[in-house]
């Protein structure tokens, strides 16, 4: 789905693919039809953007055979579909049982990490649209956050030093631009975008970015009227954002809220926790579980004055929870606003990411392909009417 913003750019509008398991490519292509097609029929949009998700095995796979990646590119233009951007987060097993901090490996300090996201930029090179300006892919924010020493980051850094390169010579072969988005996450080594810059500073600027998880920057507490700021004063472009809300705890103290905050602790996925202490910082819990009743529970009342918590898990976008639980709907219009809604477009690429259907409360859980089709799509038009209201329109 393309949008066109006041200032002439095209800003690409997709959903992001990790929601389905999917470890080879035959899946993968199955996916589109039972998937894609449908939600691109209930939206009625001419092309649909996929921000796909490839496993390690299917990206070496397709990067190593041009006929592969051809073949899904062939299927994607038969069912006008699209993709402009790559999930390149996850390694692979996204939707196994167990996933919490296995996400987070390989880390960017190994090689398996570097080989993984550089097939990715030539699967990518061979699938974006001819009419695309540029391709996208995020990656996580370097590693989980202990043990994480000085050597640990020289080594990042020369990694992401040989991914740059890498990026300006796949240019300079196929003619097309690809960028890569670092996403701060609660709980990693760059967990804000202060940190981000912190951390990435003396990396190449023009291939090197930022993917601006919306979900994320609720969780930290952190206004995207000044964060995208910060990010553009340090050279560092939001090459995606990850259009997603987050978990809003109003009273954490309340009987009532903790019984339906259990709903939500489950154990596929990480729930980072995180609340202001009575002088502004961040408390933080690595899990909801660990916030409700671990070892050291999050106070709900520090300093004996009640703290609204954020928790990180990827809520509908267009389905809050029922009350006495909220989600950080409005902190997502607002970085949307921030984003798209000036004069200039700061991003072109937005990915809905709600991977988490398969987890919600039985309550709003889709029963079958069909209805997980449907809610993919609510989320699609919910995003696509926001955009309107801030003045963007449907391109022709």
């Amino acid at each position: 789905m393309r949008l066109l913003h006041p200032d002439g750019q095209t800003v690409h509008v997709a959903y992001c693919t990790n929601v389905h398991p999917g470890e080879d490519l035959d899946t993968i292509l199955g996916q589109l039809d039972r998937f894609a097609v449908p939600v691109r029929r209930h939206l009625g949009a001419d092309v649909l953007g996929l921000g796909l998700w490839l496993s390690s095995p299917v990206a070496r796979e397709l990067a190593g055979d041009p006929r592969q990646a051809d073949r899904l590119r062939a299927a994607l233009d038969e069912r006008r579909l699209e993709v402009v951007t790559l999930n390149g987060f996850p390694y692979r097993g996204f939707q196994d049982e167990v996933v919490k901090q296995r996400v987070y490996h390989p880390d960017w300090t190994e090689p398996a990490r570097l080989a993984y996201t550089t097939d990715l930029t030539e699967v990518l090179a061979r699938l974006l649209p001819d009419d695309a300006a540029r391709g996208s892919i995020s990656t996580l924010p370097l590693g989980w956050r202990h043990p994480w020493f000085g050597d640990r980051q020289v080594l990042a850094a020369e990694q992401f030093d040989r991914l740059a390169d890498h990026l300006h010579a796949l240019r300079e072969r196929t003619g097309r631009e690809i960028r890569v988005g670092v996403e701060p996450e609660p709980g990693c080594v760059i967990e804000t975008t202060t940190e981000l810059v912190d951390r990435m500073a003396g990396w190449d600027e023009e291939v090197l970015g930022v993917c601006l998880d919306l979900c994320h920057l609720a969780v930290g507490f952190e206004d995207a009227a000044v964060a995208v700021p910060r990010l553009t004063a340090a050279g560092r472009r939001v090459v995606k954002a990850q259009v997603s809300a987050a978990l809003h705890v109003e009273h954490p103290a309340d009987d009532a809220t903790r019984h339906a905050l259990g709903a939500f602790d489950e154990d596929r996925f990480l729930h980072q926790t995180r609340s202001r202490g009575e002088h502004g910082q961040l408390r933080a819990r690595d899990d909801l579980g660990d916030a409700l009743g671990g070892a050291r529970p999050l106070d709900p009342c520090p300093g004996g004055t009640e703290q609204p918590w954020r928790v990180h898990f990827h809520v509908p976008l267009d389905h809050a929870p029922e009350s006495p639980l909220a989600a950080t709907t409005g902190d997502l219009r607002h970085s949307l606003d921030v984003l798209v809604g000036g004069d200039t477009a700061l991003t072109d690429h937005l990915e809905v990411e709600t991977y988490t259907w398969t987890v919600v409360p039985e309550a709003v859980r889709p029963t079958d392909d069909a209805a997980l089709a449907v809610r993919i799509a609510g989320e699609l038009a919910w995003l696509r009417d926001t955009l309107i209201d801030l003045g963007l329109k449907e391109s022709a």
